[in-house]
C-alpha cells in the first residue's frame, strides 16, 4: 500500500521538522498511522484478505515500537503525538 508523495509530504510537514524530514520518529509514526487507517478501512470490507491483515498487524507492532523508543527518550513528545494523533481513548 502506497501513499500519494503529496500525502506523504503532508504528514513529514506537519509531524517531522520539514517536508522531506522522512527520518524522525514522529513523521515515521504519522506515516504507520496513516497507513494503519487505511488498511484498517479495507480490511473491514474485505474480511477474508487475510494478508492484508497480517500487514495491519506486522505495521501495528512497528508504529507500537517506535511509540515505546520516543515514550523512553522523551515522554512530553510521546504525548503530542498520541494527542495530535489520537491514538489512544
Amino acid at each position: 500500500m502506497n501513499l500519494a508523495p503529496e500525502v506523504k509530504k503532508q504528514a513529514f510537514k506537519e509531524f517531522g521538522k520539514s517536508e522531506f524530514d522522512s527520518g524522525s520518529t514522529e513523521a515515521q509514526i504519522a506515516l504507520f498511522t496513516m497507513k494503519i487507517q487505511h488498511l484498517t478501512e479495507h480490511q473491514k470490507v474485505n474480511k477474508k484478505d487475510m494478508v492484508t491483515e497480517r500487514s495491519l498487524v506486522i505495521m501495528v507492532g512497528k508504529r507500537r515500537k517506535l511509540l515505546d523508543y520516543l515514550k523512553s527518550k522523551d515522554i512530553e513528545r510521546y504525548r503530542a503525538i498520541i494527542k495530535k494523533l489520537g491514538i489512544r481513548k
